[in-house]
């Protein structure tokens, strides 16, 4: 039954992460923390092996909802991989500041981090991009109902906030969608099926890095990884498909809302002690 709990989470990991850029590694952490005081095989879980096994998990979502978001065609490649050579660099970076790091602390630094994102999805509609200069990248795309929808960035800004991502990424285990879909949308304007479908392009590659320091680090739980990766794989198909299926604004506010709970619960757990 503990075990079934487990491929559950895979599957709500997957939908979640999938249908809003999030790769599932947000649900994930936070989860095998909350549990390990209800379930015994997760007792005495360690942020480090928490974090190492949700990237490991999050490379199967990763990888499923690409695929469904390519057949989507929703996935900005070029502007991925200018994203990706800066935010693998900064994943390594986030193993390595993850390594000495204790329960309750980790758990109030990820739970203000959640919140602050949430906080700024809330202002966006009060944010402008910003304007992309002469040597800037521009992007089109054409949404839906026929319209065309300009977005550009800057790759000398893109890319140290990519690498800013990838440590958070790196740092608790996240895959980073959660600061890379809010940083798309608010400062770079790309429409917010896009931004998903491209942060889960990133979030494969960037958790492949990051997951193998993780592994040669001996932080991987392989019974765990095996138990959540049938549910994340199904779940991250899932959530693409249902993703397609949603107003833009919709997506944002159900983002939104979920970052607030889950922020809020790991604050409180860390300053009750973890």
């Amino acid at each position: 039954m503990e075990w079934l709990v487990l491929v559950i989470l895979g599957l709500i990991a997957g939908t979640l992460g999938s249908l809003m850029g999030l790769g599932g590694g947000i649900i994930v952490v936070p989860a095998l923390m909350v549990l390990s005081g209800y379930i015994g095989i997760l007792a005495g879980i360690t942020p480090q092996v928490a974090v190492g096994t949700s990237l490991l998990i999050m490379i199967f979502t990763g990888m499923s909802s690409t695929l469904a978001y390519i057949k989507q065609k929703k996935v900005d490649y070029v502007s991925g991989s200018i994203f990706l050579t800066g935010s693998i660099p900064g994943a390594l970076f986030g193993v390595y500041l993850n390594k000495g790091i204790e329960v309750s602390s980790f758990l109030i630094y990820f739970g203000l981090f959640i919140v602050i994102v949430s906080f700024i999805l809330m202002i966006r509609k009060y944010l402008k991009p910003i304007k992309v200069g002469k040597k800037g990248i521009k992007r089109e795309y054409i949404n839906d109902l026929g319209e065309t929808i300009q977005y550009g960035f800057s790759p000398w800004l893109a890319i140290p906030i990519a690498f800013v991502v990838g440590m958070f990424s790196g740092l608790f285990g996240i895959g980073g969608g959660s600061l890379m879909v809010p940083a798309m949308i608010l400062l770079f304007g790309f429409p917010p099926h896009m931004a998903v479908a491209t942060s889960m392009f990133m979030i494969f590659f960037s958790a492949i890095s990051s997951s193998i320091s993780h592994i040669a680090l001996g932080n991987v739980d392989w019974l765990y990884a095996i138990a959540l990766i049938p549910g994340a794989w199904f779940g991250g198909k899932l959530g693409a498909a249902i993703g397609q299926r949603l107003k833009s604004d919709t997506l944002v506010m159900f983002l939104r809302i979920f970052l607030v709970i889950i922020g809020a619960r790991l604050i409180w757990q860390g300053f009750m002690g973890g």
